[in-house]
């Protein structure tokens, strides 16, 4: 299989919560990480937004971010900004 990443992402394990509103968020899993995006996993993707704040548990890191694609209850994002 061909990697059309532009930089090679680091598997991990992470907690995070994905933030759209001042309600809270949903809760996640950052399975792979880079400087420009990351995999994360859900429990169901439903109502979770194209463009959202990564915020990483560990670090305290607030993240924007896009959605590139979706596959059952993963997440591939691009950070932006």
């Amino acid at each position: 299989m061909d990697e059309r990443r532009k930089e090679p992402r680091h598997r991990t394990l992470k907690g995070g919560s994905i933030a759209f509103n001042s309600d809270g968020g949903i809760s996640c899993l950052i399975r792979n990480l880079s400087s420009i995006g990351a995999c994360l996993e859900v429990a169901s993707p439903l109502g979770v937004p194209n463009d959202f704040v990564l915020e990483i548990e560990s670090s305290h890191l607030k993240q924007p971010c896009h959605v590139i694609w979706r596959t059952g209850t993963r997440l591939g994002v691009a950070f932006s900004g």
